[in-house]
């Protein structure tokens, strides 16, 4: 069974940083792309940032240059760092893989 649980979530200052995991199992983590897709209160899904199996990342020009996708095939997990945070970066942040889902985490950039 595929599984996704992210983490690193809050509530931080606009032009603050956090650092969100996502955990997976069930499947062979190191062979498929990893995606990034956030939903910002009353407003559709957007896609942030994937990386290859192989490595390189890619990322949605509004974050391009202050978000930094990483992986650990070792470990299992996708990171993605968050930096110079702003207010409309406010969303809920969803790790997909493979067609499936987590059950995502909660960012609040507010002062």
């Amino acid at each position: 069974e595929v599984q996704l649980v992210e983490s690193g979530g809050g509530l931080v200052q606009p032009g603050g940083s956090l650092r969100l995991s996502c955990a997976a199992s069930g499947f062979t983590f190191s062979s498929y792309d990893m995606i990034w897709v956030r939903q910002a209160p009353g407003k559709g899904l957007e896609w942030v940032s994937a990386m290859k199996s192989g490595g390189g990342g890619a990322y949605a020009d509004s974050v391009k240059g202050r978000f930094t996708i990483s992986r650990d095939n070792a470990k299992n997990t996708v990171s993605l760092q968050m930096n110079s945070l702003k207010p409309e970066d406010t969303a809920v942040y969803y790790c997909v893989a493979l067609g499936y889902w987590g059950q995502g985490t909660q960012v609040t950039v507010s002062s």
